[in-house]
Order: C-alpha cells, then structure tokens, then sequence
C-alpha cells in the first residue's frame, strides 16, 4: 500500500566510513513499495538478524492492514457495509482510535475512511486505468459522509500503539482480548494507507533498539526514520524532485527524527493533459490539484507514525490552507511544492534544507 517515491536516499552516504565501520543494507518490496533497512556499525550477523525482525514485522502489517486483499482489516470492511459488528485484535483497535484523533485534529482532511472514494477512483488495485469515476457515484459517496467518528469501539483497551517483542510478536498482556468494531454509517470503507508506513517505522525503530541496533535508517517509500549517527555524522537524506529525477533538497536527520512526504508523482494517472493522484479530498471526493507536493520533518514520540499521517492535511489544504493546518498538526517543519514549482515551506524547514539547485523558487511563510 505505497503511495510514492518520495525520498531518495544519498547514495554516497549510505557507504560505510571509507570502510573502516560494518555498515550493513538490506531491501525489500512490502506496503507495495521499496524498503530499506541500513544499519551502521554493528557486525553482519547481527544486523541481519534485526533486520530480518523488522521485514517479517512489515509482512505482519501489510498482511494485517492489506485494504482490499483478504486482511483483518477487509474483513472488518466487509462487515461494516453489512451493519454487523465485527471482533478485531487490540492493536487494529489501537489504530483506529489513533486514527481517528488525527482525522479529528485535522478537521477531517485526514480521513481513512474514505475507502469507497479510493476505490472509486481506481487506486485500491496495484495497477489503474486512466479513466474518470461516475461522477454520480463519487458525489453519493461525498453525500454519505463516511468519517472514522462513525466508528464504534466496544471496550476499547488501548493498548500502546508501539509494543511487543523484538521478533514483532503482540503478547495479550492482561487479557486484553478482541474488541468489537461498528459503524453506524455503511459508507464508511477504512484504508489506512496514509497511516500504516509511520506505523510500522515506530515499530521498526523499536524492534531495532530492542536488539541493540542504535544506529540506523529506515525507508519505507520515502517515510523515513534516523536512529542515532552514521558514524560521526548525522545521516543524510534527501526529498525526492516531485518532477524529476534525484532530490531537490537535502537535509541531516538525527536522532530520533523522521521526515515523510505526500506527492502527486507516483500513484497517478494522466487524462487529457490533467493528473489525477491517489490523495483524495474527502470534502469534493476529487484528487487534490495545484500540489505536488509536502514534506514534513517530525521529532519525538509516534515520530514515524506522524510524518505519515500528519503530511496528508498540508497536501489536501492545498496552497491557500496548508500553513494553517500545520499549525494545527502542530507541525513546524514543513514545505509544500505548488503547480508551478514553487516551493513553500516554513522558516524552521528553511534552515535544516540545502538545495540541489540555488534557482529553486521559493516562498518562506512566516
């Protein structure tokens, strides 16, 4: 479930200090896009044994989160568009919570339940056609207005959204057992797809630490996450030109911190000279125009899971809106790329980037 190629990691960087320190990589194709696992300065077989951890963890998610293969959460799809309740594990109830808090945060332009929207327009497949939805059938789905507040979780145990083992396992700690999930609204058709890769960096980060890996970088389609240096520097990144090949700014990540970004660029088809990307808004029901664009830089606690979530209402608010509701994702750092190119971006964003090309056109928000 990837959206994009979003950030493109500095090759240079990514080698070992002139050979002196292991440095180990591994890739992979999960989430339906590449990840990479790089680990600095522990030896080989340690390293491959935590990264093998975290690609089985990956597995784990995108087979438990998968939203239109059979999933625990397409099972949970199929019984909300019959009205049923349906018994769901402690961490997917987790989630949804979560989810919902941010989609409430974000006035609704964070909307995972907007499934039936996604669909419409073609993106739940892992090829689409260049081809228009009935716009009869996108204004009904708009009308029905699907929300994740029309979810009701029976017992919520809430669980920590970060937990369990270093070989990715959930122990039922206390007997929490399953939770019941419903909705009273059918239209409602879940798709956590801007949420599952910052999920599963936080869960990357944590299983790499439990295994003494401190130094690291993570890359799932372009979320990415730092734990600790490369070596005696920070690691170095780059955020990916939503127009062409290589980045168009690169930045130091340190500890702790993670960027992700929303683009246009990779899930997208052409028709009669227009582009219509996977980025939905759930007020119009129609991909977002006039953006190419947002990457934010995130810090702290749930930092993986919030540079997924949090870039999608920048990317929906669009040119005019996305300064505000960084402001409300509490976001400082952030840069939006509009229709002409020009790059927008926040005064604490300006000072951690370096552009590829001096002549960039850029606006700094204040």
């Amino acid at each position: 479930m990837s959206f994009f190629r979003v950030l493109a990691l500095l090759l240079a960087l990514l080698l070992s200090a002139c050979g002196k320190e292991p440095f180990y990589q591994e890739q992979a194709y999960v989430f339906g896009t590449q990840v990479d696992v790089s680990i600095y300065g522990a030896d080989e077989e340690k390293a491959r044994q935590a990264t093998v951890a975290v690609m089985h963890e990956f597995q784990r998610l995108h087979d438990m989160l998968h939203a239109w293969s059979p999933s625990e959460l397409s099972e949970l799809n199929a019984a909300i568009v019959q009205g049923k309740r349906k018994r769901v594990s402690p961490e997917l109830a987790a989630m949804l919570q979560d989810a919902a808090q941010v989609s409430a945060q974000s006035g609704g332009t964070f909307n995972p339940a907007i499934g039936g929207l996604i669909k419409a327009w073609g993106f739940q497949a892992e090829e689409f056609k260049a081809e228009l939805p009935d716009a009869k059938k996108i204004a009904a789905l708009v009308k029905a207005k699907p929300r994740m507040s029309d979810l009701k979780i029976s017992n919520p145990s809430q669980p920590p959204l970060v937990r369990g083992g270093a070989d990715g396992s959930l122990p039922d700690k206390g007997g929490l057992g399953w939770v019941a999930v419903s909705s009273r609204n059918r239209a409602v058709k879940l798709d956590l797809g801007g949420y599952a890769k910052g999920y599963a960096l936080d869960r990357a980060a944590a299983i790499l630490n439990e295994q003494g890996i401190h130094n690291a970088l993570i890359n799932i389609g372009g979320n990415v996450m730092a734990l600790g240096t490369h070596g005696t520097r920070p690691w170095v990144v780059g955020i990916q030109h939503p127009r062409r090949p290589g980045p168009i700014a690169i930045l130091e990540l340190h500890d702790g911190e993670a960027i992700g970004t929303s683009g246009d660029y990779q899930r997208y088809f052409e028709l009669d000279g227009k582009r219509y990307c996977h980025l939905i808004d759930p007020r119009s029901g129609y991909p977002v125009q006039g953006v190419q664009a947002v990457t934010i830089l995130t810090r702290g606690e749930r930092a993986g899971l919030r540079s997924d979530s949090h870039s999608k209402p920048l990317f929906v608010s669009g040119e005019q809106g996305w300064l505000e509701a960084a402001r409300s994702m509490q976001i400082g750092e952030a840069l939006l790329i509009d229709g002409q190119g020009v790059v927008h971006l926040t005064a604490n964003m300006q000072k951690r980037l370096k552009f590829t090309d001096e002549s960039t056109p850029r606006k700094i928000e204040q």
